[in-house]
């Protein structure tokens, strides 16, 4: 490493998170915008998670020191209930997997609904909060997404339950595949790889050049593992053979 090369970082890091600070209230306008003019006829909201998914890309797609790759986004469906599941390593995971762009709800800690712009337009997406350790919240966040699978739109959820610290998979929770279980909806892997590298779970200086990766595995039937553990861990398998 060349000894300027942290002190740019540093530099770009805060130009470009402020250059996101500066821009978010611009695409929250659009945002609301396109809420107001599909409210009437677009029930799932699918046009502004879509507009929302634009807005995220584009931040990846600015940054010099990404490339994003995205293979098999052919595999999710436009149309009809189910479970998406990530490993998760970093912060900007949430930024790549928008560049799925297929109309899921996401799963989120409570926290980042409560950050102005972001959250606010997470809550008119209707995507679900979660506080961690709470019962009552994973309560009321299972709810959510019974309502929402009910209703035709897929969920996405982070199983590990939060970022992995050194970029190991963690161990699955179960609310993601009890989801699928009770309503018959297939379960789709979904592998983020290079995050951990771009950017650390403690702070926000970006790292050196990476190639983020996000493949999209075959789905996985309920039907055909009986139970949620065993779902749980053929799906972990899945994810941890294709790391």
């Amino acid at each position: 490493m060349k000894p300027y090369d942290a002190p740019m970082r540093r530099v770009f890091s805060v130009v470009y998170w402020a250059f996101i600070g500066l821009t978010c209230p611009v695409f929250f306008f659009g945002a609301v915008v396109v809420w107001l003019v599909t409210l009437p006829f677009d029930r799932r909201r699918v046009a502004l998670h879509l507009y929302s998914s634009a807005w995220a890309v584009f931040y990846v797609h600015v940054n010099p020191l990404w490339r994003l790759r995205i293979t098999g986004r052919e595999r999710l469906p436009w149309h009809g209930p189910a479970v998406l599941v990530a490993n998760h390593a970093s912060l900007i995971d949430i930024l790549v997997l928008f560049g799925l762009f297929r109309p899921y709800k996401w799963v989120s800690k409570q926290e980042i609904f409560k950050v102005p712009v972001i959250g606010w337009n997470m809550r008119l997406n209707d995507y679900v909060p979660l506080v961690r350790g709470s019962g009552a919240s994973v309560r009321r966040m299972m709810e959510h997404c019974d309502r929402l699978l009910a209703a035709g739109s897929p969920v996405l959820i982070f199983p590990e339950g939060r970022r992995s610290a050194d970029g190991s998979l963690q161990a699955f929770k179960d609310g993601a595949f009890d989801l699928a279980v009770r309503h018959h909806v297939p379960v789709y892997p979904i592998v983020v790889t290079g995050t951990g590298r771009a950017l650390p779970k403690h702070g926000l200086v970006l790292r050196e050049h990476v190639d983020v990766r996000v493949t999209v595995l075959p789905p996985l039937d309920p039907a055909a593992y009986g139970d949620v553990p065993s779902l749980r861990d053929a799906t972990r398998q899945a994810v941890a053979d294709h790391l």
